[in-house]
């Protein structure tokens, strides 16, 4: 008869979870072992989703959503540990943190999630051929999807809502950064699983031992589709390795271009939003491009809240001559490595140029194709600016933060695909689907 270990109360469950999966709080599995058994018994369970009905995995979502509330408690004892091994100064631990409120607004992703409507299914096209064969497209799920992604303890969530609300099973790969929040997390979702007499292996986390990571990149027999998120560091390594198809979501390299005709008001506050609220996620601002004529005026809008968040400023030339007159404490000259950097960091690359055509070069030249914008009162700039900008997301006379799933009405997002191909943008629920060809026929054969 199965019993669980006896372990303090709070954490016998998640410990229970953790021993089931070989997935110990104080141990990984060890790199000599094959996860190749835990993706084949994801793909065993995936069958499960076909035969449960839309209300079926909107409950889930909803029993999930009102167990990330309840546990809100030990979420944030669990996290704590992470925080403990990250320093205070580093902003990247922002991403990493968790509060009562950020776990409220995470339970409310999932109810939205739930509330889309069901993805699978959807006839796209139905004809019949002259020789009576009645044809139809339709929409079905990926399958097995490997998610590879750093820090962000939200991911674990948003991922799992996401692909059981699309009939996806899902194989997750967080950061060790992320370890014991990621096995709370996954906790939570295996016991609402089981109470619904459903299959835990549906949503499978791996140790993050970067050694197994080659076996997940190429198990094209276990796994459909994989989709790192994360650093370009990971994202390139991903690309380079997998035998899987991979679904982008890159790096955000992103400019502000501020023409001659721009509302100055309205500029310093879109570009004080875009680097100060949360300048470790993808879509926070990395580089100002501005038209010379108004360099000035620029920064004596900006200086004084961008002195009060210690933004390092790497200037060019012309820009750092006029912050260094105006004694801006947080200087430094532009380098050749700074243009093109994400810098997930209260520091940002400032540009001066003399035309439009020279913004839009340096955009093409060192964008990532995340989020670009303008800032500008010309409609005919504006305008080109859209027709020519090569960028998942453009913008006119907004903060770039604006890019992410849910504020898209999306519900949550798989992460910012800076592809082309199946996915771009904001790349959530209505994606996680591929076509499916159905013929019915009544005995025709081929002549």
């Amino acid at each position: 008869m199965a019993f669980l270990p006896i372990l303090p109360c709070r954490y016998s469950i998640w410990c229970y979870f953790a021993c089931k999966a070989n997935l110990c709080h104080h141990h990984y599995r060890p790199a000599s072992m094959s996860i190749i058994p835990t993706l084949q018994k994801t793909r065993v369970a995936s069958a499960e989703l076909a035969s449960l009905s839309n209300f079926g995995r909107q409950n889930l979502l909803l029993e999930l959503a009102n167990a990330v509330e309840k546990s809100c408690a030990l979420i944030l004892e669990e996290n704590q540990k992470d925080l403990d091994k990250i320093e205070p100064a580093d902003p990247k631990r922002d991403r990493l943190f968790l509060s009562q409120s950020r776990i409220a607004e995470i339970a409310h992703s999932i109810r939205r999630v739930a509330q889309l409507d069901d993805p699978t299914g959807v006839i796209c096209l139905e004809k019949q051929l002259p020789n009576g064969l009645l044809l139809r497209k339709i929409l079905v799920p990926l399958g097995v999807i490997g998610i590879i992604y750093e820090s962000r303890p939200n991911v674990t969530l948003d991922v799992a809502a996401l692909c059981l609300r699309s009939a996806n099973a899902c194989v997750l790969r967080g950061g060790s950064d992320a370890w014991h929040t990621n096995l709370a997390l996954v906790g939570l979702i295996h016991n609402v699983l089981k109470s619904n007499h459903m299959s835990e292996d549906l949503v499978a986390l791996l140790p993050p031992d970067r050694a197994l990571l080659p076996e997940l990149l190429t198990a094209t027999r276990w796994v459909d589709v994989i989709i790192p998120r994360g650093s370009d560091e990971l994202i390139q390594y991903v690309r380079q390795n997998a035998t899987v198809p991979t679904i982008e979501t890159g790096a955000g390299v992103v400019h502000t271009y501020l023409h001659k005709s721009a509302n100055l008001d309205m500029a310093a506050k879109i570009i004080v939003n875009a680097k100060t609220s949360r300048p470790a996620v993808c879509n926070a601002l990395d580089c100002i491009l501005v038209d010379r004529a108004i360099c000035a005026s620029l920064i004596s809008k900006i200086k004084a809240e961008l002195e009060e968040w210690k933004v390092e400023i790497h200037a060019d030339q012309y820009a750092y001559h006029i912050l260094s007159d105006q004694n801006y404490p947080y200087l430094k000259p532009l380098q050749p490595a700074d243009l093109g950097k994400e810098w997930l960091d209260f520091k940002l690359t400032l540009v001066c140029v003399e035309t439009e055509d020279e913004a839009f070069t340096h955009i093409a030249a060192y964008s990532s194709r995340h989020s670009e914008a303008i800032i500008a009162e010309d409609v005919a700039v504006s305008e080109r600016f859209i027709r020519e900008v090569d960028s998942a997301v453009v913008y006119i006379n907004a903060s770039t933060r604006f890019t992410d799933g849910g504020e898209f009405g999306l519900g949550a997002e798989m992460g910012i695909s800076t592809q082309k191909l199946h996915a771009r943008g904001p790349f959530a629920l209505e994606k996680l689907v591929t076509e499916k060809w159905l013929v019915a026929g009544n005995g025709q054969i081929r002549i």
